[in-house]
């Protein structure tokens, strides 16, 4: 049965820092999701899924690897599968999308031609993330593989399963067909950091509520502070301190939208002991204080 989600846009992680959604089941592993994107965040993560998505209205930003996205109503973008993203809705427009997460296997199990003719070599590509902004005239042709696939499982009509595997099929094999000409293989160095930078992210969302240093952070990938540093700029652009913050910030905005307990609680919950430093925090993030937050959230 096909199952059409309104997600929010809390994201929680398993302790080996990857989403603890399951997107789909064993025999048909995909979910479709029709997200909201306007007051929050989907904060950096990554899972064994592919993602595809089709922006339905508004306009959000998307971050994976090391590239980053503006994107508007009629656009979308593919994720390729352990690829680190985030996304953030553009202040004053309320972003609204359709995406689908789907497993590799659902394309063709690991000894048939699919995958070795197609699937393996698009994950093995180096190639993380793709926008399907209309600068390519076969972007349009992706675009409507993406929604046809979407509306096929939100339909639950007989025989959907066919249609979305079909319409995903067709988009794996546009993608493999144009490849950027520039991607190269993933090389040991990207895998090094790619891999440090999970696990230092794993090490923060298992940790964000405690006091923790730069040097706690490197500690937990066995780096230096430097090098812990290089990591958090050349993976998500921001250091690892920053990132700290915008953590505990959207932790907090979760469960000011989520609970009606106190402010001072959630501040203290969220590795905020200071209450006129959490308002600071969170008026930079999010543009306003925590109290106009809920009462915003609230009325929506």
């Amino acid at each position: 049965m096909a199952i059409t989600h309104t997600v929010s846009n809390a994201l929680f992680t398993s302790s080996e820092g990857q989403e603890l959604a399951s997107h789909g089941t064993p025999l048909f592993p995909i979910a479709f999701y029709q997200d909201e994107l306007e007051h929050n965040r989907v904060p950096w993560h990554w899972h064994d899924e592919m993602e595809a998505v089709y922006v339905q209205a508004g306009e959000t930003t998307v971050s994976a690897g090391r590239r980053k996205y503006l994107l508007r109503q009629g656009q979308g973008f593919f994720v390729n599968a352990n690829v680190l993203h985030s996304a953030q809705g553009i202040k004053g427009t309320h972003c609204r999308y359709h995406s689908l997460v789907f497993h590799p296997r659902l394309i063709g199990s690991i000894d048939s031609i699919y995958w070795q003719s197609y699937m393996r070599p698009l994950i093995g590509s180096g190639m993380k993330s793709l926008a399907f902004d209309g600068t390519q005239p076969w972007h349009q042709e992706a675009l409507q593989m993406i929604e046809r696939a979407w509306q096929s499982g939100a339909s639950d009509a007989p025989g959907y399963e066919f249609e979305v595997r079909a319409a995903l099929s067709e988009l794996i094999f546009l993608l493999t067909r144009h490849l950027p000409g520039n991607v190269t293989a993933v090389s040991e160095k990207m895998l090094r950091d790619s891999e440090r930078i999970k696990q230092m992210l794993r090490f923060i969302q298992q940790n964000y509520a405690e006091d923790i240093t730069m040097a706690d952070i490197a500690a937990s990938a066995m780096i230096g502070q430097s090098e812990c540093l290089r990591c958090f700029r050349n993976t998500i652009q921001i250091p690892p301190i920053q990132y700290v913050k915008r953590f505990r910030v959207q932790r907090a905005a979760e469960l000011l939208s989520s609970t009606d307990r106190k402010i001072a609680d959630i501040a203290a919950e969220c590795g905020f002991q200071d209450a006129s430093y959490f308002n600071r925090a969170f008026r930079e993030i999010r543009g306003m204080t925590p109290g106009e937050y809920r009462q915003l959230v609230g009325k929506i």
